[in-house]
């Protein structure tokens, strides 16, 4: 798919701090989203699989135009949101992306025309003990006067639509 596929997004990313999602901090000034669930033992591989194939944004019930199979540094995405017209759809650049035996996600940062300005990042990963987690991270502003006219009921979504990936990657994983 063309970026006008995706979108007509252009790959320029609407905030300056490209990549903190990875490790440690979020930057100041922005909202912040921080959830973590634990997984079945032994799930590691699947939520791996789910999170970078788009399986688990797919199950969710998000729509994904993607310019590549998997979640890799420079893959152009748009997430679509919602029902029919009321669709709402957010073009993104994926900025890095991870796959290791211990740990295995990506993030994506906002393009233009996305709601939110900022960076969220989908991460799975596996303790010495075995137990098996996945994260969703988030630095986010309204970006579209929608959601600034939402005020903290766009918040709230934010936090239900990563509450309902780790509930869906959960169910992926029990029925691997």
């Amino acid at each position: 798919m063309s970026s006008r596929e995706l979108g007509g997004a252009v790959a320029e990313l609407t905030y300056p701090e490209v990549g903190r999602t990875r490790h440690g901090a979020l930057p100041g000034g922005y909202h912040h989203l921080r959830h973590r669930y634990p997984l079945p033992a032994g799930s590691f591989d699947t939520a791996a699989e789910a999170v970078l194939s788009w399986r688990l944004h797919r199950a969710a019930g998000v729509r994904m135009r993607t310019t590549a199979a998997r979640a890799t540094e420079g893959v152009l995405v748009t997430a679509g949101l919602g029902v029919g017209p009321a669709r709402i759809w957010g073009p993104c650049q994926v900025i890095w992306s991870e796959e290791s035996p211990t740990r295995a996600g990506f993030g994506y940062g906002s393009l233009t025309g996305h709601p939110e300005r900022g960076e969220e990042a989908f991460v799975v990963g596996r303790e010495d003990d075995g137990a098996v987690w996945f994260e969703v991270r988030a630095f986010s502003l309204p970006a579209r006067w929608f959601t600034r006219a939402g005020g903290p009921a766009v918040r709230a979504v934010q936090h239900t639509y990563a509450w309902w990936l780790g509930r869906t990657l959960r169910r992926l994983c029990v029925g691997r």
